[in-house]
Parts: C-alpha cells; structure tokens; sequence
C-alpha cells in the first residue's frame, strides 16, 4: 500500500469550498502512480522492460466531499494481478478515518515503444504485495450507453497544459471536459470512466452527450473514435 496526506487547499476548491472533483481525481491518481515505489521488483521490471501502466477504467464513489482546509489521506493498494492487467482501490480519507471516496480501477500493462499490451513476468508478480480488496460497490467497467439519441456539443482542442508525461492527455482531464457538460444542479455521487483511445496535443475532442435513466453520459470522440466514456449517477 502507498499513503500520501495532503490538504484540501484554495486551488482545489469549487465555489461551495468543496474538493473539486478534478482535484480529488488528481490526489487519486498520484497516489496510484506512487504506488509503484512501494513496490521495488515490480519498479525495476518496468524500468527494464520499458513499460507502463496505463489506466483502462475507474469507478468512484462518494461519500463525501470535504471542504477547504480539511486534512485527508489517501491509499492505494493492489487487490488483483493478471499478466497485462492489474486492479487497485484509492480511496480517499477524511482526519477521522472516514472514507469520503472509494474507488476501484484497472490498468493495462504497456509496453511504451510499441504502445501493445505486455505481460508482467511471474517473479515480478510474486514479488507484489496483493492485499484485501476494499468494501464498495463494484459495477462494471462497461458503461451502458444507447446507439441513436447523442447530442454534439462544442469541440475542445487538446493543449499543453492537459498532457502529461506520457505524452497524451492526462486521465483527468478527460472527466474534466466531461464535467463541464453536466446541466447546471445535476445530482451525482458515482462517476464511471472507461479509457479507450489516448489523444495528444493539438487534436479535437467533440463531445457527445445525452441522459439515460437519470445517468449523465459523456463520450469524448477524437478522430471518428471514442477516446473515452464518462457516465454521472446517483446511487
């Protein structure tokens, strides 16, 4: 397991001095991609083999969103193995141990050069802690989502600012485009994700959207395909 404190601070709030949900995604997904230093062997694979791990699917769940000031900590911690994927909970805590998000995700094993699945060798796997997976609910990590009825809203162009180090953009920033589509005062505590298709700078996100049973669903389309699904709900 890796462990990070951390602050909901002013740059992390929304205008109710909540934890945005860009930002509780970012603690997140450091707190993941830390993981690894708790893993040495596992580390040094990558390191050698020039892999990645890069994220296919996360589901979050919120309990609570803390406010401006709060201390919270977050964990994240393998519950499963298989040769090119992985499964993880992060969850985020309040200062009393509460958890105020929950979530589970699972990542693909790349290799970098090529982009194609990899496996992870068995000694690299049997070297890893594989701990108890955490109590949420665990739905699936195909989002339903209907053929006909999408609306097309304005493009985005893919900047500077929203790649990472792995040269596309980075994972929450594709909930952040899908965020500001949400219609003013819709009620959500269940945020699904599925990554598809990496886009890089300079390309054009054309966002489709339409509501289902009370689900808000968002694909994010680059190049005729879909790089992303986001889906909005309340439990």
């Amino acid at each position: 397991m890796y462990t990070i404190t951390n602050k909901v601070m002013t740059s992390a709030c929304d205008e109710q001095g909540g934890l945005k949900l860009y930002s509780a995604l970012q603690m997140l997904q450091d707190c993941s991609e830390m993981w690894i230093e708790s893993e040495p062997r596992v580390k040094e694979f990558f390191a050698e083999e020039g892999m990645a791990q890069l994220l296919v699917f996360r589901q979050v769940d919120i309990e609570r969103v803390p406010k401006y000031g709060e201390e919270v900590t977050v964990t994240s911690s393998v519950y499963g193995m298989k040769p090119m994927f992985g499964f993880r909970n992060t969850f985020i805590y309040d200062a009393a141990g509460n958890a105020c998000y929950r979530t589970w995700s699972m990542g693909a094993f790349v290799d970098m050069a090529t982009g194609k699945l990899k496996n992870v060798s068995t000694e690299a796997i049997a070297s890893m802690k594989i701990e108890e997976q955490k109590s949420m609910d665990y739905l699936d990590r195909r989002i339903a989502q209907p053929k006909d009825g999408w609306r097309e809203l304005a493009p985005y162009t893919v900047c500077r600012a929203d790649i990472d180090y792995n040269h596309h953009m980075n994972n929450a920033n594709y909930v952040r485009l899908a965020f500001e589509t949400l219609p003013e005062g819709f009620a959500y505590d269940r945020l699904r994700v599925e990554y598809r298709v990496p886009v890089k700078r300079g390309e054009l996100i054309f966002p489709v959207v339409q509501e289902v049973d009370g689900r808000w669903l968002v694909r994010l389309m680059s190049g005729g395909q879909v790089a992303s699904v986001v889906e909005f709900s309340k439990r």
